[in-house]
C-alpha cells in the first residue's frame, strides 16, 4: 500500500442537478461507522461486503430520505479502503442533506479526484489508468471512449511495465559488473541488451506516433471553411450539419462573423468554423472585420476546407491558392462547389491537373458524404483502431520523448564501449522516465496536477 489515511472522505458522485437518483460516496476507515450512525434500519458494521440495504437515512431523529446503501469492504473496493455508496433521490436539497449528515457524523469533503487518487496510492491502479478514468468521464465519442477504456484496462501501462522490468534486470547486471571491475567480467549480455533497446525504441516510437491520432480523438479537429464570398460556405455548413444553422443568401458577404459548430464523423469530432468570405477589398467596415477574423481562424485551424465555385474559379488561380497553403504548411481539403451547374465531368476536365478535389453541390446535398470521408482521411492515416494502445496525454508524450532519447544514448554508449557505470546511469535515466509515466516514480506536484483535473466525487 502506497498511502494510508485516518480520515474518511465524502462527496456527491453523480452530476449536479435534479435527477431520479443521486449517489453520495464515502471512503475511509470510518465509512462503516458513519453509515451505521445514519442508518438505524439495521446494523451495518458487520454486514457483508458487496451487499445492498434499503432503509431510512436519519440525521439524529430527523428522517432525510429512503435510500439504498451499497457496502464495499477494502481492499476489494474502488479505492482499496472501506467504501459506502448511498443512493438517494436526486433532489439537490436531498443530496446536500445526505452529504451534510455524513460530514456531521465524521467525514470531510473530498477534494477533486481524491477517490481515484486513493485508488492509485493504494495500488489499485497505476497513474496512467487513473488518468484514463478522467478521460473516460470526459469522453464524448465512441473512439475516445474505447481509447480511454483500453488504457483503464492497463493496455498502455502493461507495455511499459514489461520493458521497464527487463531494463531493470539489465541495469542490475551491469551494476553488478562494477563490483567485479578488477576481474574484467561481463554479466549482462550486450547482444541481448541491444535487442531490448531496439524493441524499446520501436515501441516508444509507435506510441509517440499514436499521439497524433490520440490528440485528434481526445480534442477533435478544428476545421475552418474558407473561400471567396458567395462560394457557398454557409450552405456547406448547413449541409454537413443537416441543419439550417447559418443564414444563406445570394448576397455576397452575408456571413459577417465566424460561426462554430461540432460534427461527429466516425467517432472524430470536427469543430467546423464557417467564416466570412475572404476578398482583398471591401468598403464595408463590419465585413472587413469579419474577413480579418476569417484569416485568423484559418491560421489557427488544424485543417482548412477551401471551398470554391467551380464556375467562377480558374485552374491557375486555384493552383496559386494551393501553393500558398503549402508554403505556409496549412493542411487543406479542396471542395469544388456548384458542380451541378457545369456538370462533374466538365469540372474534372477544367481542374484536371490539380489532384484531390472533391466536387459537390452543397445546395443539393450532392457528394457531402465524400467530403466527410475526405475530412477523416486528411487527419487519420488508415483506419481508427482504438483497440491498439493510443497516447492521448501530453504528459505521457513528453516523458516518452525522454525515454526515446535515453535509449539512443544507451545504444551510443554501447557502441563507443564507454564504462559500465556510465551505461548504468543512462539506463537509470530511461527507467526514471518510464516510471514517471506509470507513477512508479513521481512527486506531489505531478499528483496534484493529474488529480486536480478530476471532478469531485471521482
Amino acid at each position: 500500500m502506497k498511502g494510508a489515511w485516518t480520515d474518511t472522505i465524502a462527496a456527491v458522485a453523480t452530476a449536479p442537478g435534479i435527477a431520479a437518483i443521486a449517489v453520495i460516496r464515502l471512503s475511509g476507515a470510518r465509512s462503516f461507522d458513519i453509515i451505521n450512525d445514519l442508518f438505524p434500519s439495521k446494523d451495518l458494521k458487520n454486514a457483508a461486503s458487496h451487499t445492498l440495504h434499503v432503509g431510512i437515512l436519519k440525521s439524529g431523529n430527523v428522517a432525510i430520505d429512503e435510500v439504498v446503501v451499497s457496502l464495499y469492504r477494502g481492499p476489494k473496493s474502488y479505492t482499496g479502503e472501506d467504501v459506502v455508496e448511498i443512493s438517494c433521490h436526486g433532489s439537490p436539497y436531498v443530496q446536500e442533506q445526505v452529504l451534510q449528515a455524513c460530514i456531521a457524523a465524521g467525514a470531510r469533503h473530498a477534494k477533486p479526484g481524491e477517490f481515484t487518487q486513493r485508488a492509485y496510492l493504494n495500488g489499485k491502479m497505476d497513474l496512467t489508468q487513473a488518468e484514463a478514468v478522467a478521460d473516460l468521464i470526459a469522453s464524448n465519442t465512441e473512439a475516445s471512449r474505447k481509447a480511454a477504456l483500453n488504457n483503464i484496462r492497463g493496455g498502455f501501462s502493461g507495455k511499459l511495465k514489461e520493458l521497464r522490468d527487463r531494463l531493470i534486470s539489465f541495469s542490475a547486471l551491469i551494476e553488478l559488473e562494477l563490483d567485479f571491475s578488477q576481474e574484467d567480467v561481463e554479466f549482462a549480455d550486450r547482444k541481448q541488451l541491444y535487442q531490448l533497446l531496439d524493441e524499446t525504441k520501436r515501441t516508444t516510437e509507435a506510441l509517440l506516433e499514436s499521439y497524433k491520432l490520440g490528440n485528434v480523438i481526445k480534442n477533435g479537429v478544428q476545421v475552418a471553411i474558407i473561400g471567396k464570398p458567395n462560394a457557398g460556405k454557409s450552405t456547406l455548413l448547413n449541409a454537413l450539419l443537416n441543419d439550417n444553422r447559418a443564414i444563406v443568401s445570394e448576397i455576397a458577404g452575408t456571413t459577417r462573423d465566424t460561426i462554430e459548430e461540432v460534427l461527429n464523423i466516425d467517432g472524430i469530432l470536427f469543430r467546423l468554423i464557417d467564416t466570412a468570405g475572404i476578398r482583398e477589398h471591401t468598403s464595408d467596415v463590419i465585413e472587413s472585420i469579419g474577413v480579418q477574423r476569417s484569416i485568423e481562424k484559418m491560421n489557427q485551424a488544424d485543417l482548412v476546407i477551401y471551398l470554391f465555385d467551380v464556375n467562377e474559379m480558374t485552374e491557375e488561380e486555384l493552383r496559386g491558392i494551393t501553393e500558398d497553403f503549402k508554403s505556409r504548411d496549412i493542411r487543406y481539403v479542396l471542395a469544388g462547389n456548384k458542380a451541378d451547374i457545369i456538370g462533374e465531368d466538365n469540372a474534372l476536365e477544367k481542374f484536371g491537373s490539380i489532384p484531390g478535389i472533391i466536387f459537390l453541390s452543397a445546395k443539393n446535398n450532392d457528394h457531402i458524404d465524400k467530403l466527410k470521408k475526405g475530412l477523416t482521411e486528411s487527419v487519420l492515416s488508415g483506419e481508427v483502431n482504438t483497440e491498439d494502445v493510443i497516447i492521448t496525454n501530453s504528459r505521457h508524450y513528453s516523458a516518452l520523448l525522454q525515454v526515446r532519447q535515453s535509449v539512443i544514448d544507451i545504444s551510443a554508449g554501447l557502441d563507443a564501449k564507454i564504462p559500465g557505470d556510465l551505461i548504468a546511469l543512462d539506463i537509470r535515466r530511461c527507467l526514471h522516465f518510464l516510471g514517471e509515466i506509470t507513477g512508479e516514480v513521481t512527486n506531489d506536484d505531478v499528483l496534484d496536477y493529474v488529480f486536480s483535473k478530476f471532478c469531485i466525487g471521482k
